[in-house]
């Protein structure tokens, strides 16, 4: 037997899940049940996962499945004690006429590990300010991402403009030509076209307003090659 939060983080996932195609996020799962913590939330997803309600999917951010639902909320019109969940939905219209239909997309939740600079380096950021939803087809096979909000416009002819977000993976080396992040002396850290010549490095802007940077190739440490990108309107 479920408890009433319990029901209600159900009810609000499947709610979620059935508009969307993608579970609510643990801050909007937080907000939506009004507790003060994303710690409830973990408990009562842990819980629903002993009962074999939901199952969390391994080494996928923001990913879970539903394997069961109580009698009680397969009922016509079932309430979790009254609860009802934050959703907010326009007018239905009707599509256009060459519309295709919305199918479910796979989503993750990546964390934004700060600001990289396009344009005179900055600081190495290692500390997570937020998160981000993200496409799973935005990313690149196996292996670790993260984002990083752009700032400045050494990247605007490569289509990157101050304050998006892009998707990185990580990885410790590129090819010529990729757009990577890349780690300058142990403490700058910058997005830049990566090319090696020799035992050099250089790493060009995609500005003629900003001159190409050269390094012996041990001042230049790659942390990750551009994957995706994200522009908010």
């Amino acid at each position: 037997m479920l408890t009433r939060k319990q029901l209600e983080l159900l009810d609000f996932i499947k709610t979620r899940m059935d508009r969307d195609g993608v579970p609510p996020s643990f801050d909007e799962m937080k907000d939506a049940l009004d507790l003060r913590s994303k710690s409830g939330i973990h408990r009562l997803i842990t819980a629903l996962e002993e009962r074999g309600f939901i199952r969390r999917l391994a080494h996928r951010a923001r990913a879970l499945e539903i394997l069961k639902l109580p009698e009680a909320m397969e009922k016509p019109g079932f309430i979790a004690g009254g609860f009802s969940p934050k959703v907010i939905a326009g007018d239905k219209v009707d599509p256009p006429r060459a519309a295709l239909p919305i199918e479910a997309i796979h989503a993750m939740e990546l964390p934004v590990m700060g600001r990289i600079a396009a344009g005179v380096p900055i600081e190495a950021i290692s500390h997570v300010s937020h998160h981000v939803a993200v496409p799973g087809s935005m990313l690149a096979g196996r292996g670790q991402h993260y984002a990083l909000e752009v700032k400045g416009d050494s990247m605007i002819e490569a289509g990157i403009n101050d304050g998006d977000i892009v998707v990185i993976r990580e990885q410790n080396s590129a090819e010529n030509g990729e757009i990577v992040v890349a780690l300058v002396e142990d403490h700058e850290a910058t997005l830049k076209r990566f090319r090696r010549k020799g035992n050099m490095i250089a790493l060009e802007a995609a500005n003629p307003a900003y001159e190409t940077r050269v390094f012996p190739d041990h001042m230049v440490k790659v942390q990750g090659r551009l994957v995706g990108l994200i522009r908010n309107y």
